[in-house]
């Protein structure tokens, strides 16, 4: 066998099989040893050592040929840090006319005082969001429930348009909704600017209805679902489902759900540790069900599509792309460097701007590690300023002790909100990482 130089990548083995994935995210999957033979200068296989060579494996010489290809899918992967900061989150409101079980923005009731974006608030963070210097920005309204801040909606999307005349950014709106409350004055402001709509469903009636606190909840979101869809079309509007504690017995019946409303995927969402969900007393315990719940559902939609349901699974399709594709997906919770800042800002209702929507969640618990600074702020004193500096030493997983020789480092990423969450440090510790566990299974 010729002499050859070793390029970046890591390995495993699952059910008796090597398993190797270089940086550029080409996976090999081998007999088991075939690693050690690599590495030891001892493969004997013709076929295999041209796959390693045309993959970037390995190089026979010490510079690869082609090393512009390869910097050039390296480049694509990381293609999401030269859209800068493209997602921005305003949260207008913790008021909300749900009372669901496990909410994770610590809502408030539907008449509670103090809890909305002052309109000037509004206005300045704005003006902070075309700060950035992405092509392309996502304006993103949020909650509490936002359909309720009609004026401040409006105010975000008219101010955007205006100073947009002179900027010219592709600006995409949208607003994250329970459609419990849609207006008919809203939906047109929506059909104006071509406002998408993101709502919750979180299953059958039986439990929707349980998760979201009211006996009417899936009525009313059906309703809601099928108001806008008439007046902004089918593909306006987009659903996705949190896995509760009874969501965990009911994996077939929520995918059938999604099926029979209309929608061509969904995404499985687990429960994420703030707000409400927080408190949950075994985390342990719902983690290891959700994995297994995760399993059964995406068992059973390979299978419907194999019997010609088309039917995507989102998480899994993110992961697909990152495994069979040179491109970048977008996924802040799956980027490294971190999604938080590099990718998303949050505006939140009380005049701060936070690196991330679980930021402020926490935030709402009175930890304020990641509050960047106000609304009222210089942007570079915010994107750039000491806190930034800080988190962005331990927001790439190349560099994190347990990811850097992980195999599927480069289908994941670092999330230093979460690890501050779950394990009470940003860097967190992998070996007891549900993050780590959910990837790698």
């Amino acid at each position: 066998m010729k002499k050859y130089a070793l390029l970046p990548f890591n390995f495993t083995q699952i059910d008796g099989k090597d398993v190797l994935i270089n940086e550029l995210g080409d996976m090999i999957i081998a007999e088991e040893g075939t690693a050690q033979k690599i590495v030891n200068r001892t493969l004997n296989d013709e076929e295999l050592y041209k796959t390693l060579v045309a993959k970037f494996f390995i190089s026979e010489q010490l510079l690869p040929p082609l090393i512009d290809i390869y910097a050039a899918r390296l480049r694509m992967k990381k293609g999401f840090m030269d859209d800068k900061t493209a997602l921005h989150i305003f949260v207008l409101t913790l008021r909300c006319n749900q009372n669901c079980t496990y909410c994770q923005a610590t809502s408030r009731e539907e008449n509670a005082a103090k809890c909305s974006m002052s309109i000037d608030d509004m206005v300045n963070a704005v003006k902070l969001m075309f700060k950035s210097p992405s092509k392309h920005l996502t304006m993103e309204f949020q909650g509490g429930e936002p359909s309720l801040e009609y004026e401040l909606i409006k105010t975000g999307i008219t101010k955007a348009e205006e100073i947009n005349v002179a900027e010219k950014r592709k600006i995409t709106y949208v607003l994250c909704t329970n459609c419990r409350n849609l207006s008919d004055e809203l939906l047109q402001l929506c059909l104006k600017y071509n406002v998408q709509i993101s709502t919750s469903l979180d299953g059958p009636d039986f439990i929707h209805n349980q998760n979201r606190g009211k006996a009417d909840s899936y009525q009313k979101t059906i309703a809601g679902i099928a108001k806008a869809r008439k007046i902004l079309g089918n593909d306006a509007v987009a659903a996705l489902m949190t896995t509760s504690e009874l969501s965990l017995n009911y994996p077939k019946e929520i995918v059938d759900e999604y099926i029979k409303q209309g929608f061509n995927g969904m995404f499985l969402r687990a429960l994420n540790p703030y707000g409400l969900a927080s408190e949950n007393e075994n985390w342990q315990k719902y983690n290891d069900r959700f994995i297994a719940f995760y399993k059964t559902a995406l068992d059973y939609i390979i299978e419907l599509n194999k019997h010609g349901t088309f039917f995507r699974e989102e998480y899994a399709t993110i992961i697909l792309r990152k495994i069979l594709t040179p491109y970048t997906t977008g996924f802040v919770d799956l980027q490294s460097p971190a999604g938080i800042v590099n990718s998303v800002l949050i505006y939140n209702y009380d005049g701060y701007v936070y690196a991330s929507d679980e930021s402020r969640m926490l935030a709402e618990k009175g930890n304020f590690t990641f509050r960047l600074g106000k609304i009222s702020d210089k942007y570079e004193d915010i994107v750039s300023g000491k806190k930034v500096r800080k988190i962005s030493e331990i927001w790439s997983n190349e560099v994190l002790a347990g990811c850097s020789n992980c195999v599927v480092r480069v289908y994941c990423g670092a999330d230093p909100v979460r690890n501050h969450s779950t394990q009470g440090d940003m860097y967190g510790f992998r070996p007891t990482s549900f993050f780590c566990k959910k990837i790698r299974q």
